[in-house]
This record gives structure tokens, sequence and C-alpha cells, in this order.
């Protein structure tokens, strides 16, 4: 039987309410009523928005920064100030960071290929981690990175906050409650406006930039614009790809709902689509199929979109039409208001972004917008069920469990994180291989298949090595 919403929130709520205790962190105490001191690297996107959330957090302190564009780190470290707070510490090395004893722990946002060294550094220095998505770029690093966290008992929160939004926990138990049925089949849908990146030519490193450090562990290059700021996302040495940037939060919302873990079997097709003339090396269309089967697990599939341009707006996906209020949730680009003689769905706007999931089962279908509101239609007559909204503060939850200690009321352990982006890492190595994967989920490897292992792992540049051994 589906769960009643008010009492599913009310214990929600008190599920997500953790308690204060004394704890020792990284070389000094930590009381109760202590502050959490915060150290934020890589500062100029999702840094911005780390530094935003951590601030608006009582007895949290962004103690320092650390950024190898000093052009960056030095408008973020004002902008600290501007916020009200005293100026952090500032460093460019992240390997100084973590020789300072005062820092409890730290958030990663740098581009992916640092994500998963940097974050074992971390855990080796003692200090607990707040790793963005994906947390690795390549699989093995990430299966590294969840020994160390286990090894030095760190807390370690992946950055999939839509775990952390009441609004998608509703969702997802109605999802596995029976709410829709026999749940088969979800789909993640990632259809965001992406315009071309052009050509940019290689020119000499700007000044105040630590080209070795911002390049750590990946091939070095010669320096352009298109291997630097953001556009690094399309570059195969430092990103994964649309999937490993938007998508992973949808395939981790669809894998969450369909209870699985790993697949047995992957398939991606997709390519270079659109835009030809540019230094984009990653798809920018990609169909991408899972299919699980274990013996904790009933069969399902779970199948990915991705998209750059123009599309509709599947169940009404970023229509608009979740938000009572008429605003789209957090990161749906808003749409124009409708004549009142004009249909409720369709691509009002071509540049609007369809983001979200649909899982499917046997009485009807419930579909998530973004990260926080879902929607469910029931029977074969397609009738109206329940729906919901709310948000939540993944970094809340992290800074809780630090105090806490209490690795279990993570909403995003790291182990989840690895599992989703094991998804991202198949995906991509079936796209480049143009074959299916058979997978053991058991050894976490490709079955058969030397090349597809040999890519799901990486050369390393010393000294920017992670460890064989954890």
């Amino acid at each position: 039987m589906a769960t009643d919403r008010r009492d599913f929130l009310k214990s929600t709520g008190k599920a997500m309410t953790l308690g204060v205790a004394a704890l020792a962190l990284g070389g000094r105490v930590l009381g109760a009523n202590e502050r959490v001191r915060v150290a934020i690297c890589g500062t100029r996107g999702r840094g911005k928005d780390h530094i935003r959330e951590f601030a608006k957090l009582r007895g949290t302190e962004i103690a320092a920064l650390c950024d190898v564009d000093e052009n960056v780190l030095n408008q973020r470290l004002g902008d600290v100030e501007k916020l009200g707070f005293q100026r952090p510490k500032s460093y460019v090395d992240i390997r100084k960071l973590l020789e300072d004893k005062d820092i409890d722990a730290i958030s990663i946002a740098t581009p992916n290929h640092w994500h998963s060294l940097m974050a074992i550094w971390a855990c080796q220095a003692g200090k607990d981690v707040y790793v963005e998505k994906p947390c690795s770029h390549n699989w093995f690093e990430g299966r590294q990175l969840v020994r160390a966290v286990k090894k030095y008992n760190r807390i370690c929160q992946h950055g999939s906050q839509s775990r952390s939004n009441p609004g998608m926990i509703e969702a997802i138990q109605r999802v596995r409650d029976g709410t829709i049925g026999n749940v088969y089949l979800a789909r993640a849908l990632c259809y965001k406006w992406r315009p071309t990146i052009g050509r940019t030519p290689v020119e000499a490193v700007p000044a105040g930039v630590h080209y070795d450090l911002w390049t750590g562990p990946a091939p070095m290059k010669p320096f352009t614009r298109n291997r630097f700021h953001y556009n690094w996302h399309w570059i195969w040495d430092t990103g994964n790809g649309e999937i490993g940037n938007q998508a992973i939060h949808e395939l981790d919302i669809a894998r969450w709902g369909l209870g699985a873990r790993f697949p047995v079997c992957v398939s991606a097709m997709g390519g270079h689509m659109l835009f030809h003339d540019d230094d984009q090396e990653t798809p920018n269309v990609l169909n991408a199929t899972f299919y699980f089967e274990a013996p904790d697990t009933k069969r399902s599939m779970l199948e990915l979109e991705i998209r750059p341009w123009i599309t509709n707006h599947e169940a009404e996906i970023g229509s608009g039409a979740y938000s009572s209020s008429g605003v789209p949730p957090a990161g749906i680009t808003a749409q124009p208001k409708k004549p009142a003689d004009q249909p409720a769905l369709g691509p009002m706007d071509a540049k609007t972004n369809t983001i979200g999931d649909i899982f499917y089962g046997s009485n009807g279908y419930l579909a998530i917008d973004g990260y926080d509101a879902y929607k469910a239609w029931l029977t074969n007559q397609a009738e109206p069920g329940p729906s919901g909204k709310g948000e939540g503060n993944h970094f809340a939850n992290f800074v809780e469990c630090v105090r806490s200690r209490r690795a279990e009321d993570l909403h995003c352990p790291i182990e989840e994180g690895h599992i989703s982006t094991t998804l991202v890492h198949l995906a991509n190595a079936s796209y480049r291989l143009g074959r299916t994967l058979r997978f053991d989920p058991a050894l976490e490897q490709v079955i058969n298949d030397v090349e597809a292992n040999q890519m799901l792992r990486a050369n390393y540049r010393p000294p920017y090595v992670v460890p064989q051994e954890i």
C-alpha cells in the first residue's frame, strides 16, 4: 500500500535531523558547539555554489579556499568577505592545504580528473570529504577512493544532491512501495541546451594560472581555452562528457529508484552529431542501456538519453507543470507565460531543458522533474496519482554527519556515488569501443574484454598518481 505523504514527510524529517556529539577530527578535538572548518577546493563554477551553501550553515566556517587560478581565487576570497565573514586562508596547491591541521573537511569542486586523487589524499590527511559528481574520472580511482574512505574512517559525501531532497525521497518511496505497480524500466532524460564550443588556438598560459597543478594527473597538453575553464568537460583527458556532467544526476536517480547496483550488461551508441567543426571530443548525443539482474535485484532496465538541442517535454518534464507557483524547479530553464488557448505541453521554448526521470510500472508511471518534484499517473487510463515537491540541503547533511561521525546517515555515501559513476564509465567505454560490455558486479570487471578494462583505468602523470594500494 502506498505510504501516506504526510506521514512519510514527518518520518523523513525526523531521520534527517541528526544529533550533535563531540568527536575527534583531523588531529584536533571538535566540540559539539564548535565550528566545522571547511576548505573549498576549486572555486570558479560549482565551487562558487559550495561557498554560498556552506556560508548558510550555522556552526560551519569557510576556513580556506584552494584554486590553481589565482585570478579566480582572489575574487572568491573577496566574495567570502562580502558575505560578512572573515577572509579565509588561501592555497594554490592542495598538498599544502592538507598539511593544515586546523582544517576539518574539504569540499571538492575541481575538474573531474582531480576528484578521486584529491579526495584520497584528504582521507590520508585525516580530513572528511564532500566530493562533487562524478567522484572519479575512471572506475579504478573511484574504487580506490571507496577503499580509502573505509580504511581511514572518514565521512565522505558524494555530490548527488537530489538524495537530500524530501521531494525526491518521497518520489523514490512511491516507486518502491508499489504505487505504480511492478517497476521494470527507468528512463533518464538529459536534454540540455548546449551550443558549440568552437575552436581555440594554443596560447601562452595566462598569468596567475598554475597549469602544471591544473593538469595534475592528466597528460600534459598545450594550453588552450577549450581545455581550461568549463569546456574541460568535453575533453577526454579531463572530463567525461555530458553523461558525467549533468546526466549522472539522472542516472543516479534512476538507479536509486530501481533499487539496483551494478549492471550486468551495458550498451551505448551516439556521436558528435552536431557542431562538427569544434574542439569537443565527447559525444553530444548518446543513448545508453543498462540491464540489471542479480540474486538480490529483480530484472530491470535503465535507459539514458542525452541530446544537446531542440526537444519536447516528455511527461511534462521541463514544462513548468510540476511547480504549484508556476516557477519551474531549480535547474530548469524558465518558460515564457502561455496564452490561455495554448496547450499545456509542447516545446514552447526550444531552448528549455528537459531533465528528469520516468519510471514505468505495471500500474502506471511516475516522472521526476529536475531534483525535487514528481507526478504520477495510474492505471492504463493514466489517471492523476500522487505528486509532491520538496527541497533539502545536501551540504547540511554532510556537516551533520561530520559532527556525529555517523556515516550511515549520509544521504549519498561514497559507495553509492561510486556505483552510479561506474555506470558513466561503462557507458563511455561501450561508446568508445563500439560494442556491448558484459560486467561482473562482484569483481567490478568487464568480462573477457581486456581493452575495456584498460579503458576503465588511467596512466597517471607523476607525482599526481592514484595509489595502487590503499
